[in-house]
Order: structure tokens, then sequence, then C-alpha cells
């Protein structure tokens, strides 16, 4: 568990009780030399893949791995821009995988990843993956998820109540590896941070069987790799449908 300059982040991932394989995949990366620490911040990501059992440990594993490379390696001082490159290199890398394996082909993933800069959150979003702000006691949903059931709550066909239930609420929208182009979301103007601010990014197989109370509950209550752990047991113990995955970081 990294405690480095203000933040302490834990991740955990498992396979879920109904699942053979875990397409889930997470990683957190901070540079080593404190000049390019001041330049990158800590970047945290967790992917979520879809296409079949190794469709979707391909396609997570390797936006993880283009995304966390393309920002690393990035030249620039823009961290928007550098997350906003990752994806679309992801995309490709997926797609080109995908045309030379054609029996893999369908293969995508979402990826929801965060870049901690000093006091400032900057993030990159697509699919179902979810990123939460927990501050003051409050849970807040940062990302908007790319999938058929939002958009029936932005037309007013169903509540967000509905949507949390709704037996098609894992249908995506939009995934990295999915149609010819990729436009992730992106905060106009990065996040601004205080001391105790919570982040959690987790995949649905956390969110979907464990409510944002119940979340806020325990990153609150426990230190980050505790918190994992406790979120972890309470998914599994709900029946564990999906592969789970969870990093949390706490700004102090």
């Amino acid at each position: 568990m990294p405690i480095t300059k203000g933040l302490e982040v834990a991740g955990l991932s498992d396979v879920g009780r109904q699942r053979q394989e875990n397409e889930d995949n997470y990683s957190y990366w901070t540079p080593e030399q404190s000049q390019e620490f001041e330049r990158k911040g800590q970047f945290i990501i967790v992917a979520d893949g879809m296409g079949g059992h190794e469709g979707g440990q391909e396609a997570s594993h390797l936006a993880v791995e283009a995304i966390q490379e393309s920002y690393s390696g990035a030249a620039g001082d823009d961290p928007a821009a550098a997350l906003l490159a990752g994806f679309q290199e992801a995309h490709r890398r997926i797609v080109q995988y995908a045309t030379e394996h054609p029996h893999l082909r369908g293969m995508g993933t979402t990826a929801t990843a965060a870049v901690v800069l000093g006091s400032r959150l900057y993030y990159a979003h697509i699919g179902d993956s979810r990123l939460y702000l927990v501050r003051g006691g409050k849970i807040s949903r940062v990302t908007h998820d790319h999938s058929y059931v939002s958009r029936l709550v932005e037309s007013g066909a169903i509540s967000p109540e509905e949507a949390e239930i709704h037996p098609q609420r894992h249908v995506l929208t939009a995934a990295l590896g999915v149609g010819i182009e990729v436009a992730p979301d992106m905060p106009d103007t990065p996040v601004d941070l205080t001391s105790g601010d919570i982040l959690v990014l987790c995949t649905d197989g956390l969110w979907g069987v464990v409510s944002e109370d119940q979340i806020r509950d325990k990153v609150t209550q426990f230190p980050p790799e505790e918190a994992c752990r406790q979120l972890i047991e309470l998914a599994k113990n709900m029946g564990g449908p999906d592969n789970i995955t969870v990093q949390v970081a706490r700004v102090s």
C-alpha cells in the first residue's frame, strides 16, 4: 500500500463467487524522481474487460498497460491531454489485437483513470466502472455511466433508484475497443481536492451489489487497505456475481 506525498492508496481485485476468470485489471503508478512527480502526480486506474474470458482479460490488460505507459511517458505538462492520448492508444491497441485474433472480435473494456496532482484531480472515463468522491461524510459519483440504463434515466423513463436494480444496467453504450473512435468523459477543469477526501475507483462487480452508502461507510471507517478488503468481502457476501475490483485513495 503506497503512501506518498499526501495520498494513501490501496487496491484489490477478486474473481467473485460466480465467475471462473477475472477479467478486471487495475494499477497504481507514481514517478520515482521528485521532479517528475511534481509534473505527473499519482496515477490510478481500473478496467473491466468484456468479450469472453480471453478477450475480456486481454482487453483490460491492454487498456491498463497502454494508458499507464502513455501517461507516464508523456512529454508535456498537461495531465488531461496525456490521459486522452492514453485512452486513444488503448483503443487502437485493442482494435488491432482483435483484428489480428478474429476469434476475439468484439472484445472491449471499460476504463476509469484518475490522476492526483497536488490538490487537483484529473480523470478520464469510458464504460461503467466508476469514480466516487467521499467528502465530509457524503459520497458523490464523479463519473457518468455509459450504459443503456443511464440513457433511460436521462430521458426520464426510469428513476436513478430504478436504474440501480434494472436488469439491463450492465449493457454498455461505449467502451474501449468498440466503434471507430473513442471519446472518454473528462472534466473541463480539474476537481479541487482537500485533506480528508477519499477517492474510490471500482468496477460494476462492486457497485452493482454494494450500495453507495455502504461504500462510503467502509472507506470512512477503515484505512484504504482494510476498506478494500471489507468492500470485496461485502460484495462476495452479496453473491459476488461478477469480478470485483476497487482502489481507494485517501488525501492526507
